[in-house]
């Protein structure tokens, strides 16, 4: 059997997962925070048919191989954790973060970290995010409450009438060595594994952290033009390997006709 049939069978398989990671990153080019996924592909193994530096009968040596490789395959899908444009949303709850980190929110008991800043209050007056997760560390505000002010540094203060300032909290977020190996786990939430190492805390602009920007909302990082573009490479490419597939199909029918 031709190795190509098998080849290309390899190649329409990668890029059949790439088109699922593209249609993954359009559908989230609204979601708030949402960071784009990149598929990474791989060679196969080679069958070597004459190795590099073989000796000839006349003894001299052969500078090049004959190798015929056997396919591709993905590799990863590596999370692309640059910025997102900001929207201005007004929301005194809503809020953005300007460079490296995340919010820690917890979810079913568990620290889990997002990039969507969209937060609100609960019927107890915690700030929550729209599942009801409560934000880290956990902070109550006052039924009085007139107004809720949260500078870049992280200090949120809440307001009743009067400017009489009622209660206030440091914000914190968190920082990874290896964002990209953070686990998604849906709802704009990620979790952290060995590869992500450890989380870094600390108040907003200092080593290194972003900064917060009030009444903002980080949007998607995801460019559909070029989302477009790679879907089209990608289509492209599946073609061609199930061109490549019905080319070694005609050749091995032909072979078949000849005794014809």
């Amino acid at each position: 059997m031709m190795r190509s049939l098998w080849t290309a069978a390899t190649g329409m398989g990668a890029q059949q997962l790439n088109l699922d990671v593209i249609a993954n990153n359009l559908a989230n080019v609204n979601t708030n925070g949402f960071k784009k996924s990149r598929l990474d592909f791989q060679d196969l193994m080679y069958q070597t048919l004459r190795p590099p530096g073989a000796q000839t009968v006349a003894g001299t040596e052969i500078p090049t191989s004959v190798q015929v490789g056997l396919g591709a395959r993905a590799v990863d899908v590596e999370k692309i954790f640059s910025q997102g444009a900001f929207t201005e949303t007004g929301n005194q709850l809503d809020i953005a973060i300007e460079g490296r980190g995340f919010f820690k929110v917890l979810f079913n008991n568990e620290e889990v970290y997002t990039r969507s800043g969209s937060f609100k209050l609960d019927s107890d007056g915690v700030i929550v995010d729209a599942l009801g997760n409560k934000l880290q560390p956990e902070f109550t505000v006052p039924a009085n409450t007139v107004s809720i002010s949260i500078d870049q540094t992280g200090t949120l203060t809440a307001f009743g009438a009067g400017g009489t300032e009622l209660g206030s909290v440091q914000l914190e977020i968190h920082d990874f060595v290896n964002p990209a190996g953070l686990q998604a786990i849906g709802r704009n939430l990620f979790r952290p594994t060995p590869s992500s190492g450890d989380a870094v805390s600390g108040s907003p602009g200092s080593n290194g952290l972003g900064t917060l920007a009030q009444g903002f909302l980080e949007m998607s990082n995801v460019s559909v033009v070029e989302e477009m573009v790679n879907m089209i490479v990608a289509q492209r490419a599946y073609e061609t390997n199930s061109k490549a597939i019905q080319t070694s199909d005609q050749m091995l029918q032909m072979a078949n006709n000849v005794k014809r």
